[in-house]
């Protein structure tokens, strides 16, 4: 971890994603962002990605209308806000206005679930070449960050991404699969990822047919 010597910008922070780094503030309410490389980094295989049963019947029933880059701002804005059992967050004014430009410029994107028209959960990351870094999410209804993490992956699979990056493993990303690998196996497969087209923009039905497909897999295989 090593403070900021130099104005952070887009063009910098996409630098930094290729091999391997991603910025950080102490508190919500901090002013010094700080590069990350862990020794050891957590992803969620694409291939190998696995959704309970019970929220797979959710996603497929569809309670929340879910879409992609309609309120970045909001989004990112929600991650950052404070919750019960999270009373700070990493992610200070510099943060929203770094990925709110790199949002602008096709490089971060939304994932976002609304009940009557209400965002009541999502996620956001960085999507470069064929990866794509996860950074954070939020729900303020049962299951719609999850609901919303099953649209991401169905989206990345539908679109050729070879990597997710969630950057840490948590008990609630283990659920789905996600590991933690050293650091050199993380960036050799990050080298060969972010060389590979990714295509973010797919159309809804082929994100549906891919999440109705895991939902057929998981019944043969259970």
């Amino acid at each position: 971890m090593s403070r900021r010597t130099v104005e952070v910008t887009p063009e910098l922070l996409l630098r930094a994603y290729r091999v391997g780094l991603f910025p950080m503030a102490e508190t919500r309410r901090g002013n010094r962002l700080y590069w990350l490389d862990p020794e050891f980094r957590g992803v969620l295989p694409l291939d190998r990605f696995h959704a309970p049963r019970r929220l797979l019947r959710t996603v497929l029933r569809g309670p929340y209308e879910v879409a992609v880059d309609q309120d970045f701002p909001a989004v990112i804005a929600a991650c950052a806000t404070a919750m019960p059992g999270r009373e700070d967050t990493w992610i200070n004014r510099d943060i929203e206005r770094l990925f709110g430009d790199l949002h602008a410029t096709g490089f971060a994107h939304s994932v976002e679930c609304r009940e009557q028209g209400v965002l009541v959960g999502g996620l956001y990351g960085v999507s470069l070449g064929g990866a794509f870094f996860g950074e954070s999410m939020f729900s303020t209804a049962r299951d719609a960050s999850k609901v919303a993490l099953v649209h991401l992956v169905a989206r990345l699979r539908v679109g050729g991404y070879r990597l997710l990056d969630t950057q840490f493993v948590t008990s609630h990303l283990q659920q789905f699969g996600t590991e933690e690998i050293p650091r050199d196996r993380y960036k050799a497969l990050l080298a060969e990822a972010v060389d590979e087209p990714g295509r973010w923009q797919a159309d809804s039905a082929e994100v549906q047919a891919e999440i109705q497909a895991m939902a057929k897999r998981d019944q043969v295989e259970s």
